[in-house]
């Protein structure tokens, strides 16, 4: 269910840029609570582009690096991991604390460079600080651990895996999103003073949710 929502300006401002209307939507959200599910819905109901895996494989195109290490940096803070870079046959290198940052900045490029094209739902990255001039609507998707591990086991194939094993991965990917979220944004990932709504998924349907949250929208173009 939506535990907070308030007639944010930010919905008005983020409309009204230039002469046409444009529609810019962040979802930060915990793993296992549909967030990923309700933006890609909420996209098809405002009829705008959704992105997500998109965001990678763009970075991908346009840096040296293989996609696991790329994926690495952008799902949690910066180590002292070693990129493999196209073209040398897998061989490791050096991965110095700018390369990282390199790819977080590539990643900051590629935000800004959909968000500018058209109006769109964007999934994590932190783009709800990375594109916090363009003004986003910031949602953030929570759920109870018991919803979460239901969700999981749904999209699971594997249907001997525990309840302890699905929570131990739901930490782990909550551990990297917080630790990148909070070290890029000098912030508190899922802190809703960082949020324009908070939805709870817990037993709901997100289907419903999505064209719930669409009106809202539709209403504010009106």
């Amino acid at each position: 269910m939506v535990t907070f929502f308030e007639k944010n300006t930010k919905i008005k401002t983020n409309l009204e840029k230039g002469n046409f209307m444009s529609i810019l939507i962040t979802v930060g959200r915990e793993f296992g609570s549909g967030g990923r599910e309700l933006g890609r819905r909420l996209a098809d109901e405002l009829g705008i582009a959704y992105y997500d895996n998109e965001i990678l494989e763009e970075i991908i195109k346009e840096t040296p690096y293989s996609k696991a290490y790329v994926q690495e940096i952008c799902e949690s803070r910066p180590t002292a991991l070693y990129p493999i870079h196209f073209g040398v046959s897998w061989a490791h290198s050096n991965a110095p604390l700018n390369q990282t940052m390199n790819v977080y900045a590539k990643q900051n490029e590629v935000l800004h460079k959909l968000a500018s094209a058209s109006s769109c739902v964007i999934i994590g990255r932190a783009a709800d600080y990375v594109l916090k001039e363009l003004h986003p609507f910031r949602i953030f998707v929570y759920a109870d651990m018991e919803s979460k591990i239901k969700r999981c086991r749904e999209r699971n194939a594997d249907k001997n895996v525990t309840d302890k094993e699905i929570i131990k991965h739901i930490k782990k990917i909550e551990k990297g999103r917080r630790s990148f979220y909070d070290f890029y944004t000098n912030s508190k990932w899922g802190d809703r003073n960082n949020y324009d709504l908070l939805i709870n998924t817990t037993n709901q349907d997100i289907k419903k949710l999505a064209h719930i949250l669409s009106l809202s929208f539709k209403d504010t173009e009106k």
